[in-house]
């Protein structure tokens, strides 16, 4: 009786070893996704597994719920993203986002938060050395139209999706 109640934790240990994540987020689709090894520079267009680093803005973003609770600094989740913009692109934010004078598509800027509370979005400027500028399309995504570029040092991998959907 005892293996049947351990089971899960087990399963659960062995994906967790594997690369294997279970995405509970509004960012991408819901369900299981792998890291999977990337073994040379990230490029503009790859969707990323990222650490979010152990600052005040991310503190916040895990009280606001923006966040859930994970395996990376200060047990932050990691980040599903797609990479945007690279070192030295221009990023200017209005209503929506722009990258080097062309619009970004799907990345209307939001005033408020899915819970009515207002969030400020990033100043804009240019991405600097080892950051990266991050972007999900989908609607409740916090990403760096809201946190600004992060550490390019936090990437754990490709995000590739194994069984997902859409609500």
């Amino acid at each position: 009786m005892a293996v049947f109640f351990c089971l899960p934790a087990i399963l659960f240990g062995a994906g967790s070893e594997a690369g294997f994540r279970v995405n509970l987020t509004p960012s991408y689709p819901l369900g299981l996704w792998r890291i999977a090894s990337l073994n040379r520079a990230t490029r503009v267009g790859d969707r990323i597994f990222i650490c979010p680093p152990l600052t005040e803005e991310f503190r916040r973003a895990r009280e606001r719920g923006y966040l859930r609770r994970g395996f990376c600094p200060g047990w932050l989740s990691p980040l599903i993203k797609t990479v945007v913009a690279l070192p030295g692109q221009s990023i200017e934010i209005g209503t929506s986002v722009v990258i080097d004078g062309v619009d970004l598509p799907r990345s209307a800027v939001q005033p408020n938060d899915g819970s009515g509370r207002p969030i400020t979005p990033y100043a804009g400027g240019a991405v600097p050395p080892g950051f990266l500028f991050l972007h999900s399309p989908f609607k409740g995504s916090y990403d760096s139209r809201y946190f600004g570029p992060i550490p390019a040092d936090g990437v754990l991998g490709l995000a590739t999706p194994i069984l997902t959907f859409v609500p």
